[in-house]
């Protein structure tokens, strides 16, 4: 009997010990926001992308990338430049009214997102065509009106091909281009670039500390995910709209 009373005691010490010990350890990790990315599920849109507060700039050779000077000539024929976003929150996308594919899925996210910030009269839309010569104002017009493009700051723009794929590609890292075998004869990017009040590109990190840079733009919030299983990003493009819209 003694020896296993010996052993109870020896038992409860090591438990009293080992909160003496560890306990006090983990509330101060707890207080002082030291969990780590291990030991918890991430607070993001989901465990790829954490979401901690403020966002995240995108440097080129140790610099943050700005939108560069553009342009272009908007659905009711007025000349739209850079200068026109200042101080606005804004979503930029590259499509074309033809397109068949992804285009009207984006801008049906867009809208999406239109209405949900449609009482904030700092949050736009740029939208650059592919195809400028075909999509003339007032082509870009009607476009906007079908899809219920109501808010000011949503510009649909066209102009010089060249400057576009320009801006597209070297500005904003937006792939496009043209395919002569595919029967549309053209390819883009389905991603979205979110840019703050002073012209930045900005975006959360991912679970490296990477910014993310782009967000998914053809997935829905309803589909959650599509045939890949790469999931939504139309629910983290507005909890960040929101935050720049609070800087």
């Amino acid at each position: 009997m003694k020896k296993n009373n010996y052993s109870y005691i020896g038992i409860a010490f090591i438990i009293l010990l080992f909160g003496i010990l560890f306990v006090p350890k983990i509330v101060d990790r707890i207080k002082n926001n030291d969990i780590t990315r291990n030991d918890r599920i991430s607070v993001g849109q989901d465990n790829n992308f954490e979401d901690k507060g403020e966002l995240a700039f995108i440097e080129i050779n140790g610099k943050p990338k700005k939108v560069p000077a553009f342009s272009f000539i908007n659905q009711d024929g007025k000349t739209i430049t850079q200068e026109d976003y200042k101080g606005k929150v804004y979503v930029v996308e590259f499509f074309f009214t033809t397109c068949p594919t992804i285009c009207p899925r984006m801008n049906r996210n867009l809208v999406e997102i239109q209405d949900t910030y449609k009482m904030d009269k700092d949050f736009g839309v740029a939208s650059f065509s592919i195809t400028p010569e075909l999509d003339t104002p007032e082509i870009l017009k009607a476009y906007a009106a079908k899809y219920g493009i109501t808010n000011p700051n949503w510009n649909l723009m066209t102009g010089d091909e060249t400057e576009i794929y320009k801006l597209a590609n070297i500005g904003f890292n937006i792939f496009v281009g043209k395919v002569e075998d595919d029967e549309v004869g053209f390819e883009h990017s389905g991603d979205f670039a979110l840019i703050d009040k002073n012209g930045f590109i900005r975006s959360r990190l991912d679970g490296f500390g990477n910014p993310k840079i782009f967000y998914k733009g053809i997935i829905s919030e309803q589909e959650k995910m599509d045939e890949d299983g790469n999931e939504q990003e139309i629910t983290m493009l507005k909890e960040d709209i929101k935050k720049l819209l609070n800087e």
